[in-house]
């Protein structure tokens, strides 16, 4: 046994509906780029290219319910709602509904110098997470995608409005990451983000899956 300088973080984990269960989350890995009404409100061109992948710590996940603190450094941070597909052993162990926060103003700083996404996408709560579903307790194919913010509907699309599938997405990060049983894939928001301020109730959902409720103060 090695005797640690100090105790190690316990394990950050989520909720699996139906049992008393957790899953524990080893690394977050998220799509940029994947449905083509987004990339056009954010000036890029939609033709299917190889999907952009960025991460995010696992200790950025808040799980529905939670009270997320404004964030630092910034005066843009914006929602995407996104369907998660939850790696285990055998494959894709199940989904949930994922909100990835950005600070949108730190992004297009780093775009505009040819720099990394990190300071933009990986901070404290970034990735609040609803609770899981199995694989095979769920149908998704064309589900209906949706963020409201303080009730009202400002994401919505299918899944199917995907440009890279799930299955897809799994194979390209696997050929060249380290893509293992525990990861997290957030695999991109359709077209209507936009800005969460202090005060803000957002709720993301998708059919047949747990909802991601949180409150921005």
């Amino acid at each position: 046994m090695h005797e640690f300088v100090f105790p190690p973080a316990i394990p950050v984990s989520l909720p699996v509906v139906g049992t008393e269960q957790r899953f524990p989350v080893r690394r977050i890995y998220c799509i940029g780029r994947n449905y083509a009404d987004h990339i056009k409100e954010m000036g890029g061109d939609p033709a299917r290219s190889e999907p952009v992948v960025f991460t995010k710590a696992a200790e950025a996940i808040v799980p529905s319910g939670s009270e997320i603190t404004y964030p630092p450094n910034t005066s843009d941070m914006h929602f995407e709602v996104e369907l998660i597909a939850a790696i285990g052993p055998d494959g894709v162990f199940g989904y949930g509904v994922g909100i990835d926060l950005t600070r949108r103003d730190l992004q297009a700083s780093a775009k505009s110098k040819g720099g990394p996404w990190s300071r933009a996408k990986n901070f404290a709560s970034s990735a609040p997470c609803s609770a899981l579903t199995p694989a095979d307790q769920v149908e998704l194919g064309d589900a209906h995608i949706v963020l409201r913010k303080n009730g009202e509907i400002v994401q919505h699309g299918r899944l199917s409005d995907m440009i890279w599938s799930v299955e897809e997405i799994i194979d390209q990060i696997a050929s060249d990451m380290d893509l293992a049983p525990g990861d997290l894939i957030f695999t991109g928001t359709p077209d209507g983000v936009g800005p969460a301020v202090a005060g803000d109730d957002l709720e993301g959902g998708i059919e047949g899956l747990e909802p991601i409720r949180i409150r921005i103060i």
